[in-house]
């Protein structure tokens, strides 16, 4: 096989392997982390054995499904941070966060259920997303637009906490934005003079 042919393969599986994580996160939000194998390849035009190649059980898919998701939610922080002020940055990455836990709410009932294979994903998760958001928030405070009294881990348990499952009616987005607003840094209080008034 010529070099270009071999690029191009491994160029087809890349995309391929994109397609199945994109598919099988779209089912796994509609049918549930039970849903047949089939479906998924069907709904990524692809072969029951192109998505077994990949992942030998269903376990390497939902782990591959949820880094896919910390990764998408760590890297959007950088890109917020160069097209957005640091404060709105901050409360566009909550929001992106909060559509991360609507993902991870999908996949908790394999997550949480003991299986070895998912262990390193919160070593994975602690990894990736805590930085990200420990960076927009250290901007947001030397910018004067956000609090200072706030760390990164209360956070990433508010917006978690908010997120809480209710009926689908955008009350977390809704819950976030108030949550964002509540960051904002105060104006700083002129000092009272104890000899006004004298």
């Amino acid at each position: 096989m010529s070099v270009k042919s071999e690029r191009r393969v491994r160029a087809d599986a890349q995309r391929n392997l994109g397609v199945l994580l994109r598919s099988a996160k779209a089912v796994f939000a509609t049918s549930g982390v039970d849903a047949p194998v089939r479906e998924i390849a069907e709904k990524a035009a692809v072969g029951v054995g192109t998505l077994y190649r990949h992942f030998p059980q269903r376990s390497d898919l939902i782990a591959a499904v949820f880094r896919q998701e910390i990764d998408a939610c760590a890297e959007a922080a950088p890109r917020l941070a160069a097209d957005y002020a640091p404060g709105a940055a901050l409360g566009k990455w909550l929001q992106r966060y909060a559509a991360f836990i609507g993902t991870k709410r999908g996949l908790a009932p394999a997550l949480h259920s003991g299986d070895p294979a998912y262990e390193s994903l919160r070593a994975y998760f602690e990894q990736r997303v805590r930085p990200a958001l420990g960076m927009l928030l250290d901007a947001a405070v030397a910018a004067g637009e956000v609090r200072d009294d706030v760390e990164a881990d209360e956070l990433l348990h508010a917006v978690a906490s908010l997120c809480m499952p209710t009926a689908d009616d955008g009350r977390a987005q809704r819950l976030v934005a108030i949550l964002t607003d509540g960051l904002r840094a105060l104006p700083t209080k002129r000092k009272r003079n104890p000899r006004a008034g004298k």
